[in-house]
């Protein structure tokens, strides 16, 4: 294994690529907290309706993100990645137009919402199998951890000014900055200097790669222990992620801007646990490390539930906090992890498959985690949803991946 102090920034693209990534991130906290607030405020909507507008952002995955997956492998993902990105800057852009002329409403924002949802789809599938390509395998928990680092700055100041601008200028304009960024993205990825290899011509079978990328992620030793525990992840943090925010506006009263604080919090936490990382990972193993923050994980949606109604802010700030740390202490290490270990004609069917179902995972979990808040309230939500998280994390630790440690 390489020392941590191994950089990945002297591989040619990867700079130009973290920037894209940087960018882009930075625009996509503005939207989510842009997007509940125009849902919640705007629009008048309920948590439930929250919840119906999570899942169409997600239902591309359910849909067909198996076979997006399986083509993605067939291109050079340089193109995808530019083409992608400069349409969801087109089509985020087009949200605040709708408004002025008073045609948005919960339906049409689904509807928006849903194709912004393919088309990241199809950037997730070529973004994660293409990162590979620009550094050496053995650096990719290094490479993880830095844009992680970068993710999560831009988690703490996105939320920050979109707050400020939900308050100023209303949620609908704050999209627009989102639009812009993806166009900035874009052009970061035009100036990444790359062979990529050609794709070959031969005659394709689209449901044999699609039963290749299958067995890969589900036969495997350690993956597929890991791919069930993160499916099970992201259908009981979609509940509390779906609940959270119509609980801090509506039943905390909480200001845009106190929220957008409130969750830049989490960006802090995240920095410290993307530093902490590196060394937890290569000390005690991708395996151990994963497990013991998921586990730790729920001790900060417990938190939520015990917030107060007055003066609430500083507990969702500590919970927040303690949130974040726990995934930016975990994400490095299990995506560094799998794709070290997945080849690369596999990567992006491994990606995409994984994904596609994380994805259908938060289309039942977040319309789920909606109206059972509407029906028995948002602490009995935060309490459930967080057993489960408990639950498939102690799943895993039963499991071969508690064995499993980074290749040298």
């Amino acid at each position: 294994m390489r020392p941590a102090s191994a950089s990945p920034f002297r591989s040619p693209g990867f700079l130009q690529f973290w920037v894209a990534g940087t960018v882009s991130e930075f625009g996509t906290y503005i939207t989510t907290i842009a997007l509940q607030v125009l849902v919640v405020i705007t629009l008048g909507g309920t948590a439930a309706d929250v919840g119906l507008v999570n899942a169409a952002r997600w239902l591309p995955y359910l849909l067909v993100g198996l076979v997006v997956g399986a083509l993605v492998d067939r291109y050079r993902r340089k193109p995808v990645l530019i083409t992608t990105d400069l349409s969801r800057g087109l089509l985020l852009g087009t949200i605040p137009l709708l408004w002025v002329v008073h045609a948005l409403s919960v339906p049409v924002l689904m509807a928006f919402v849903f194709v912004f949802g393919l088309l990241s789809l199809i950037f997730d599938a070529a973004s994660q199998s293409f990162l590979p390509r620009l550094v050496d395998r053995s650096l990719l928990v290094v490479a993880h951890s830095r844009i992680d680092q970068s993710s999560t700055v831009a988690q703490t100041s996105g939320p920050l000014v979109a707050g400020g601008l939900v308050s100023l200028l209303g949620a609908p304009i704050a999209v627009l900055l989102d639009a812009i960024t993806y166009v900035l993205s874009a052009i970061a990825l035009i100036r990444i200097r790359v062979r990529e290899p050609v794709p070959t011509p031969e005659k394709r079978h689209l449901r044999r790669e699609i039963g290749e990328g299958l067995r890969w992620v589900y036969r495997h030793e350690t993956i597929a222990p890991l791919a069930l525990s993160t499916h099970g992840w992201f259908l009981f943090n979609s509940m509390l992620t779906t609940a959270f925010v119509p609980f801090a506006l509506l039943s905390l009263g909480l200001t845009p801007f106190e929220l957008g604080f409130a969750l830049a919090a989490a960006g802090v936490g995240g920095f410290a646990g993307s530093l902490a990382s590196i060394p937890l990972g290569l000390r005690f193993g991708a395996g151990p490390t994963v497990i013991a923050t998921r586990l730790a994980m729920p001790l900060g949606w417990a938190l939520v539930a015990l917030a107060p109604a007055v003066e609430p802010l500083v507990v969702l700030v500590i919970a927040q906090l303690f949130i974040g740390f726990t995934m930016g202490v975990e994400n490095p290490n299990e995506m560094g992890y799998q794709q070290a270990i997945t080849p690369d004609h596999l990567q992006a069917r491994m990606n995409a498959t994984k994904r596609s179902i994380n994805r259908a995972a938060i289309v039942v979990g977040a319309p789920v985690g909606g109206l059972l808040a509407v029906a028995i309230g948002y602490r009995p939500v935060f309490w459930i949803a967080g057993a489960g998280l408990v639950v498939v994390a102690l799943l895993l630790a039963v499991s071969p991946f508690r064995r499993a440690r980074h290749p040298d």
